[in-house]
C-alpha cells in the first residue's frame, strides 16, 4: 500500500476554488391547515400569500396529509389568472419506489400512468394510494421556479413519502413544466377524491 503526501502549496491549490459567502434565506410565507378541506389554495396577494417575483424559487413543505377517504392520490394543479381556473397545460414525468411491512416490494419503477403529456388535468405528486387508517399519512416536499416569469415555461418537482393503504412505505419523485409563459400566481392542493381530512401545507419563499 502507498501513501501519497500532500505538500503545502498542493493542499492550498486543492482549497483555492474560492468561497462560498451566503447560502441565501428561506423565509417562512403561509401556513395551511386542512381540517375536513375540500382543497388548499395560495393565491398571491391573498391572506398574506406571496408567490410572484419576490422570490425566484419556492418550497411547499407537505405535513401529514391525512385524506378523508382510503386509497388516494394526492395533486397539485396552478392558475395564471388569481384562481379563476386551475387549468394550466403541463408535462411532467413520474417514478417511485416501494417497500412494504411485510419485506413486500422493493422496487423503483417508472409510472407512465401518473405522467401527463400538455394535460390541464391535476398532476399527481403520490402516485400510490394513501390510506385513511388513523396513523396514514403523506408528507414530502414541492419547488416551484421562477413562477412569475413571462419569458420561460416554469418548472416544479416534488418528493414524498406515503404509507400505502395497504402497508406500504412509498417514496414518489416527480417533475416537470407549466407549459406557459404567462406568470402563475396560484397552485391548488386536492386529493383525487373526497376531503383532505388533516395535514398542514407550509409556503416558503428562497432568497
Amino acid at each position: 500500500m502507498s501513501i501519497v503526501k500532500l505538500n503545502n502549496q498542493a493542499v492550498k491549490n486543492a482549497t483555492s476554488f474560492g468561497s462560498i459567502s451566503s447560502l441565501g434565506s428561506m423565509t417562512f410565507i403561509k401556513k395551511l391547515t386542512a381540517s375536513s378541506s375540500a382543497t388548499l389554495s395560495f393565491v398571491d396577494g391573498s391572506n398574506g400569500v406571496v408567490l410572484d417575483d419576490t422570490y425566484k424559487e419556492y418550497v411547499f413543505t407537505l405535513n401529514n396529509v391525512h385524506p378523508q377517504n382510503t386509497d388516494q392520490n394526492f395533486g397539485i394543479n396552478f392558475s395564471t389568472d388569481s384562481g379563476s381556473n386551475y387549468n394550466v397545460a403541463k408535462t411532467g414525468t413520474f417514478f417511485r419506489a416501494y417497500h412494504g411491512e411485510g419485506a413486500e416490494g422493493g422496487v423503483v419503477a417508472y409510472e407512465t400512468g401518473s405522467d401527463l403529456a400538455q394535460s390541464t388535468n391535476f398532476q399527481r405528486i403520490t402516485e400510490e394510494l394513501i390510506g385513511s387508517d388513523n396513523d396514514q399519512c403523506m408528507s414530502g416536499y414541492l419547488h416551484l421556479f421562477n413562477p412569475s416569469s413571462t419569458t420561460f415555461v416554469k418548472h416544479f418537482m416534488a418528493d414524498t413519502n406515503s404509507y400505502h393503504a395497504s402497508n406500504y412505505s412509498v417514496r414518489s419523485f416527480m417533475a416537470g413544466y407549466f407549459n406557459t409563459t404567462s406568470a402563475i400566481d396560484e397552485i391548488q392542493f386536492k386529493m383525487h377524491s373526497g376531503d383532505i381530512d388533516a395535514g398542514d401545507i407550509c409556503l416558503y419563499g428562497i432568497a
